[in-house]
């Protein structure tokens, strides 16, 4: 979850690192730190600091001259507070080798026990600094002459003693020319320049530099030089290192004349829905298309059974998703979360399809369960918004969102464009199962309104900002809902706990009376999420509940229910009317407005909210 960014080419190194840094802040921002080789220099100048990259940039200073290659790095805590002393870059015991670390390792404890019976000082209670003095004594103890093959060697030898991941950077005072990188369940991108090459743990950090990258598998190692890379892996022969071109520029990953990344990107949400729909709505068959599912008309028929997968908002995209699944394409459906599922001993029957969730591509738990299914027999396909992502090259297909770079931690338009997707997926079974062409084409034209009812959604913003003040001093708040919209609650409530710290949970509005409601007080305000839909008079009886007991209420319908509710309380919040099971795509977006805005009044960094990063690419 922390971000690595190197560069090696003839261009003054540090402020190509820290311009990097700052795109990647997202991923770590609990410090900081960068390391600078120059040719003709005994040892790499090293800089950290506590905080935010901007606390870096200030310990650097205005001067760039250094050229050569460095390695940086922002970071978020595993092993450690966060400090000086165990920001990265980590040093071997010599000091001339450095090295960056996003990853955990697992046996750490025991590798830096026997480090310290053989003599090795430890500067930082890191598990990274251990894997850089193994490094470092195997390099001492070669008899490989000095070059690049020795530090490979002795990178080899080192990760062969690690159990767990990592994504990493490694430089050395004897190679001023050269960087080395592996790979093992966290991201690593090659950025192919003219006579530069970079290194990086996400594409963000290197499109204003190039747009050409090559995505690294597991057991990879790289050796990075200016005129030069060269791709080996660890386990067996090496691959034909195959480039791509990112489809994402670099002012997509701007603010856009906003105050924050997140509040771009819950207003761009009708444009990131309209490009993944884009294609792949056929009228005229009352259908949805999709090029990257990899199976044939007659394999997509023969399933009889969907399993969802997928953490935080992905799975609660999913658990909306599985509603669809059962209602529109008649399939049985289940959810879940992916950090259990790898562990799970769930029976996989035959006719089922995985579908596994995930907007990084590299949420190590989706990795890992869909690497459970597929061992299993299991066809597992990805959805996901990062092309060429560890998710997308390891599924059997697939569907990317194409929702552009999200910055903002909170999950905002990849969580609405998943939806669509979703929507689109269910759609597209339905028809191969039970829909005729004429209830496909009415689907059809219901996805197609979307966007332009998600436009007329988000002018309810100042509506939004005038209910946040009553809010942002609750002791705490339940969202709740019913059927499709149970899921809403629960991403509504996840977006208020992330952004704003307020504790906030979601739950089914059924489920008041079998304990919730005991939480219900004149300081615990509720929030309900009720369209105008077949249980919207159930909600109603819901309400009653809540306000016979002196809870304050604040309500978002569809048209048709603010007249019953408005009797309630004044605190409603109207949407354009829509159908029933696409609603979730509508409520949403009052609830991402009320957690930023709520965040804003309580002094929060909305993009970059304390103990998150946005990638979680650990355990």
């Amino acid at each position: 979850m922390c971000g690595i960014i190197g560069y090696v080419g003839p261009r003054p190194v540090q402020g190509i690192l820290l311009e990097g840094l700052s795109r990647l802040e997202y991923r770590g921002y609990d410090s900081a730190g960068l390391a600078l080789q120059q040719p003709g220099r005994a040892a790499a100048a090293v800089l950290k600091a506590v905080g935010r990259v901007d606390c870096l940039r200030e310990a650097c200073g205005g001067r760039d001259e250094a050229l050569g290659l460095g390695i940086a790095h922002t970071r978020w805590a595993t092993h450690g507070e966060p400090s000086e002393a165990n920001a990265h870059p980590h040093a071997d015991a010599s000091g001339r080798l450095l090295l960056v670390h996003n990853g955990v390792i697992e046996n750490h404890a025991t590798l830096r026990a026997k480090l310290l019976e053989l003599g090795h000082v430890m500067r930082s209670q890191t598990d990274s600094e251990v894997l850089a003095h193994w490094v470092g004594r195997f390099y001492e103890a070669s008899e490989i002459a000095v070059g690049a093959a020795r530090l490979r060697a002795a990178l080899d030898k080192a990760l062969e003693l690690v159990r767990g991941t990592y994504g990493l950077a490694v430089m050395h005072a004897d190679l001023p020319g050269v960087i080395l990188g592996a790979r093992l369940g966290s991201p690593l991108v090659v950025g192919i320049g003219q006579g530069e090459h970079y290194l990086a743990s996400d594409v963000s950090a290197l499109l204003k530099q190039t747009r050409e990258v090559l995505y690294l598998d597991d057991h990879e190692v790289v050796e990075l030089r200016a005129d030069g890379f060269e791709l080996g892996h660890r386990r067996g022969v090496g691959r034909v290192a195959a480039t791509c071109v990112v489809d994402w520029q670099a002012q997509d990953a701007e603010k856009d004349g906003h105050a924050h990344h997140m509040l771009k990107e819950i207003m761009e949400q009708p444009q990131a829905l309209e490009n993944a729909m884009r294609g792949r709505l056929d009228f005229e068959q009352g259908t949805s298309v999709f090029g990257g599912l990899n199976a044939t008309p007659g394999q997509l028929r023969a399933v009889t059974r969907v399993l969802l997968s997928g953490c935080g908002s992905a799975h609660h995209a999913a658990l909306v998703g599985e509603h669809w699944f059962e209602s529109i394409a008649g399939l049985p459906t289940e959810v879940e979360i992916a950090s259990e599922l790898r562990y799970r001993q769930l029976p996989l029957m035959d006719g089922t399809l995985h579908f596994a969730i995930s907007q990084s591509g590299e949420t190590l738990d989706t990795l890992a369960a869909l690497r459970e299914v597929k061992r299993r027999g299991i066809s597992s396909l990805g959805i996901v918004n990062t092309v060429g992502s560890s998710l997308a090259r390891e599924s059997d297909g697939g569907c990317h969102l194409h929702a552009g770079p999200e910055i903002g931690v909170a999950a905002t338009k990849t969580f609405t464009s998943t939806l669509g997707v979703l929507a689109m997926l269910a759609l597209h079974f339905g028809r191969l199962h039970r829909l005729g062409p004429a209830e496909g084409m009415l689907w059809v034209r219901q996805l197609q309104a979307l966007p332009d009812l998600m436009r007329e959604t988000l002018c309810c913003h100042a509506q939004v900002s005038a209910l946040a003040p009553r809010l942002a001093e609750a002791q705490g708040m339940l969202f709740l809902g019913r059927l499709a919209c149970m899921p809403v609650a629960m991403e509504g409530a996840l977006k208020m706990r992330e952004i704003s710290y307020q504790f906030a949970s979601g739950h089914s509005s059924a489920e008041l009376k079998h304990g919730i409601i005991a939480q219900v007080s004149e300081q615990v305000p509720s929030i309900f999420i009720a369209p105008h839909d077949a249980v919207f008079e159930k909600n109603l009886a819901n309400i009653e509940e809540v306000l016979a007991r002196r809870g304050p209420v604040m309500a978002i319908t569809t048209q048709g229910g603010g007249q019953a509710l408005r009797q309630l309380t004044d605190a409603v919040i109207e949407l354009p009317a829509c159908h029933a099971l696409l609603a979730p795509l509508l409520c949403i977006l009052p609830l991402q407005l009320l957690a930023y805005e709520v965040a804003l009044l309580r002094g929060c960094d909305v993009d970059k909210p304390r103990h998150l990063a946005k990638s979680v690419t650990v355990e």
